[in-house]
């Protein structure tokens, strides 16, 4: 039986023992109240309101009694009430207890940790202490080894100053004999003994020409839509190859002026061209990361040269052997190429991307020009870099050599074209001119085919003339109503032909 109900029934209890007690006093009373209530009628009324003002007593106590019942229940529930409560705070502070049991042990060990973690830290102090004087033993040794090799290096370049005046000497000397072959009426003899350039058994030998200075236009051309990024000569011929921002090679007859074949098949713009020296070959470089050979006998692509990442600035083929193709792109790589076979048979990575490149005369170096401004020269079997020169203080944009290969032009976005020797790399020669100003990153420049003058074209449209030997401004030519991208000298010595942003090609004689 539960608390409230014991309480329930001890209150029926308490209630049943008031009444039988109010009987029982009522009973003994009544005789009483008879026999006085005879002799005393005239107190009747007065112990009737008395009787009356008891039972309203009785009453009152009844419902005394029903509200102490009611507080001894609410009372009783309050009771339970507070014992769950204290029930609960009982529990509590036993898991507090053990909380803090736990707490108490994970402290324990986390002093035991940090003591650990003193002794790894003074052993990794000591460890440092030693590893630093091992620093300091090696800083010397590292000064002394720098000392040793800047005393290497200015041997070196000692003796490789030794090695191009031997150099010079042996050019002069050859220089002379050249000179000498010619006053003697021996100049295809000549041609034919300069190293890496004319070989008698290298079919598409070149004849050049002395070269005139132009000044007057003979073709205004309008050639591609959208401009025209690159422009070359045939060997031993007028033609004239072009390459445009709509994908089209073109050929031209610079005596008449008149579009003699149109190649297609390029995907994207023609950013550079070149052409086997048996002229039977055109390779182009394209905005779509691709390489195109054209077989001009045929007017067919013979080969889709992939492998770049990015678009391809630069393309130029082996003065020695018109098998080996080399290319430039954007996504700092140079490929080598055998055209034969259609494919990659060396990469060269490189941290800046390159504008422009050349191949040497022998055919185993490529010059490149890059955005740094820097001019490198690179082992084409290796693919290691032989040498490097701060060429501009901007973008290289073109790069071209000259017939006897021992010089090499250089033209960059500072405005400045220059000329360095291939051996020594440094500069023999430096071009400006105020108002000539380079006018994209892939501005092509050259150098006449006798080597005696340098064209470049300039934003303002002009076509600007160097002579080499004066370092000066010899002509001016002005027909272009836009930017001036590329020129290009014929082996014949003349014409010379400039091509601007807007597709116009301009030959002057």
């Amino acid at each position: 039986m539960s608390q409230e109900e014991i309480a329930r029934e001890a209150i029926k209890h308490a209630l049943k023992a008031l009444r039988r007690r109010h009987l029982v006093e009522e009973g003994a009373h009544a005789p009483a109240f008879i026999a006085l209530s005879k002799p005393i009628l005239h107190q009747g009324s007065e112990w009737k309101g008395k009787a009356e003002n008891l039972e309203m007593e009785l009453q009152q106590c009844y419902k005394a009694q029903s509200r102490l019942s009611e507080q001894l229940v609410v009372e009783v529930a309050e009771s339970r009430t507070s014992k769950a409560s204290l029930q609960e705070k009982e529990a509590a502070v036993a898991d507090l207890q053990k909380e803090l049991s736990e707490k108490r042990d994970e402290c324990s060990q986390l002093v035991a940790d940090l003591e650990e973690k003193i002794k790894a830290l003074e052993l990794v102090v000591s460890e440092n202490k030693e590893i630093r004087a091992q620093l300091e033993e090696m800083s010397i040794r590292a000064k002394n080894a720098e000392a040793e090799n800047k005393v290497l290096i200015d041997r070196w370049m000692l003796e490789k100053m030794k090695d191009a005046e031997r150099l010079n000497e042996a050019n002069a000397l050859y220089e002379d004999m050249i000179e000498r072959l010619r006053a003697s009426g021996l100049e295809k003899l000549a041609r034919q003994q300069v190293d890496g350039v004319v070989r008698q058994s290298e079919e598409g030998a070149e004849y050049f020409l002395e070269s005139t200075i132009p000044s007057t236009c003979t073709n205004r051309i309008p050639a591609h839509d959208g401009g025209c990024a690159s422009i070359l000569f045939e060997y031993n011929s007028g033609k004239l190859i072009t390459g445009g921002q709509d994908g089209s090679i073109k050929m031209w007859d610079t005596n008449t002026g008149s579009l003699t074949r149109t190649l297609n098949g390029c995907i994207g713009s023609v950013l550079d061209l070149t052409i086997t020296h048996d002229n039977r070959s055109i390779i182009a470089a394209s905005s779509s990361n691709k390489l195109y050979a054209w077989d001009v006998n045929l007017g067919r692509v013979r080969h889709t040269l992939t492998g770049h990442m990015d678009k391809v600035c630069a393309v130029d083929v082996s003065k020695f052997s018109s098998r080996h193709v080399v290319s430039a792109a954007y996504d700092r790589t140079i490929k080598v190429w055998d055209l034969q076979k259609g494919y990659c048979t060396n990469t060269i990575m490189f941290p800046k991307n390159c504008n422009a490149l050349s191949f040497s005369m022998d055919g185993q170096t490529i010059c490149s020009g890059h955005v740094d401004g820097n001019l490198r020269l690179w082992d084409i079997e290796k693919g290691k870099l032989l040498s490097e020169v701060a060429a501009h203080s901007n973008a290289v944009t073109s790069i071209s050599l000259s017939r006897n290969g021992n010089v090499i032009l250089t033209s960059g976005r500072d405005n400045v074209h220059n000329l360095f020797d291939m051996r020594s790399l440094e500069v023999c020669g430096t071009l400006r001119a105020t108002g000539n100003r380079v006018a994209s990153n892939w501005s092509r420049s050259c150098i006449s085919p006798d080597d005696n003058y340098v064209a470049a074209g300039s934003a303002d449209g002009s076509v600007y003339i160097w002579s080499i030997s004066k370092a000066d401004i010899v002509s001016t030519l002005k027909e272009h109503t836009a930017s001036v991208l590329c020129c290009s000298w014929s082996g014949h010595g003349k014409p010379l032909a400039s091509a601007d942003k807007n597709g116009i090609i301009c030959t002057w004689t």
